[in-house]
């Protein structure tokens, strides 16, 4: 079920300048564009999560152990420990759907059976798995509360109608939701499982958080263990596949055509205003007090995630650029101590999930470039701010699609076998 996010104001705006045109954008034309941002969709009706007004849970926060990122052979003794599992995926065939069958392979998951669930369109259709070749099926609830558990690569209408009669009675399989539907919802936990995995014990539905916030949290959450997160200001600049295939197509047709010289501003459909050559600060749906949606999610979650109060001062500018993958963030974040560089760059390197990249001198920092396909988060330029006390200032990269998504989904099964909330069945 493909999930299509439109960022488009009602009234689209005529850029009155053209475009500025530099060669070294040649390159972006170059890029082989992702698979479908989900696998299977259906027609997105009037209700909306974007109404509800979320409840961020206290919950208590227990460190877990230093989860796997990039080597799988680090998670080899889960495998062997654990029962196979019967896992199931819905919405196997879109990027974030193939990035978690990927990374069940990478990791060495504990699949005994993998079964893949889709529409009409996809049903009969074969795949090729590290576990097999497997038939797509098409998606029945009944079929899936079948499996231990259940990936949900699927829009948030999709989640909404499903996953809870998928996870439902002692028989029901457990559901890890990619879709923000349940992200608010009292009870649910909201999980990054270096932060808050044991959040997860006796727990049939998860919720994957907002990718910009997973990777944000990453960063700040060893930094908070050391001095105490005070307040947070974050800037993001996010990649065009963030907003799905059309997006991603909008972005690479639109640079063709104004190199091409047929146009001197690309046309927009998707995105509020012409993406390539441009910068917008303008992702999701505005608010009434003038934040983003977007912009508004890295603060919900930022508090239930982290167990701060609900009022807790986390404030973000999103902003789409004309890159391919992987989000970038400017943060600033105030602390109830005072901070120490050193002790800073020590946290993070031991930060399970996180690399320091932080050698300016030799020109090495976090950049979409270098932290696409890659498990762990990248972090850099770390330094005291001088407009606030007690503040470091840092850049993060990170894989949207993994970290972001499939990569944290997984990781959470994973934490799950570990605290006994997933097990197979008798």
């Amino acid at each position: 079920f493909r999930l299509q996010r439109r960022e488009k104001q009602i009234t689209k705006a005529t850029p009155s300048q053209s475009a500025m045109k530099f060669t070294a954008a040649v390159s972006l034309v170059a890029i082989s564009t992702l698979s479908t941002a989900y696998g299977f969709a259906p027609a997105i009706n009037s209700r909306s999560i974007a109404s509800r007004t979320p409840t961020a849970t206290n919950s208590p926060i227990i460190s877990c152990r230093p989860f796997a990122s990039n080597a799988a052979a680090s998670v080899t003794n889960l495998s062997m420990s654990a029962s196979p599992l019967t896992v199931g995926i819905v919405g196997a065939t879109g990027a974030v759907g193939k990035e978690i069958r990927g990374c069940l392979e990478k990791r060495e998951f504990p699949v005994g059976t993998l079964r893949i669930f889709g529409s009409e369109r996809s049903a009969g259709k074969e795949v090729e798995t590290k576990f097999g070749k497997v038939t797509v099926e098409l998606f029945e609830e009944d079929k899936a509360r079948e499996c231990d558990v259940v990936f949900l690569a699927v829009d948030g209408d999709f989640a909404l109608k499903h996953a809870e009669n998928i996870c439902a009675g002692d028989d029901g399989a457990v559901v890890i939701d990619n879709s923000s539907a349940f992200r608010y919802k009292e009870g649910i936990p909201l999980v990054v499982p270096e932060i808050n995995a044991e959040t997860t014990k006796g727990k049939k539905l998860i919720a994957n958080p907002n990718c910009t916030t997973a990777i944000g949290l990453m960063a700040v959450w060893p930094l908070h263990k050391l001095f105490g997160l005070k307040k947070m200001v974050m800037s993001t600049y996010q990649a065009a596949s963030g907003a799905g295939q059309p997006g991603m197509d909008e972005l690479v047709e639109g640079t063709r055509a104004v190199l091409a010289g047929e146009r001197d501003v690309a046309e927009n459909k998707i995105f509020a205003h012409p993406l390539p050559f441009n910068v917008i600060p303008h992702i999701d749906k505005f608010q009434e007090n003038g934040y983003t949606k977007e912009e508004m999610k890295v603060t919900w979650e930022t508090r239930k995630i982290c167990g701060l109060d609900d009022d807790f001062p986390v404030s973000c500018t999103a902003v789409r650029i004309p890159t391919s993958r992987a989000h970038s963030e400017s943060i600033v974040a105030l602390f109830e101590k005072s901070v120490d560089v050193a002790a800073a760059r020590k946290a993070l390197e031991e930060a399970p999930g996180v690399k320091l990249v932080d050698d300016p001198e030799n020109l090495k920092y976090p950049m979409p470039l270098t932290a696409t396909g890659q498990y762990d988060i990248e972090v850099g330029r770390l330094r005291k701010n001088i407009a606030f006390d007690n503040a470091l200032e840092f850049f993060v990269c990170g894989d949207q699609l993994l970290r972001g998504a499939a990569l944290n989904a997984v990781v959470v099964a994973e934490a799950m076998i570990e605290n006994g909330a997933l097990a197979a069945k008798v």
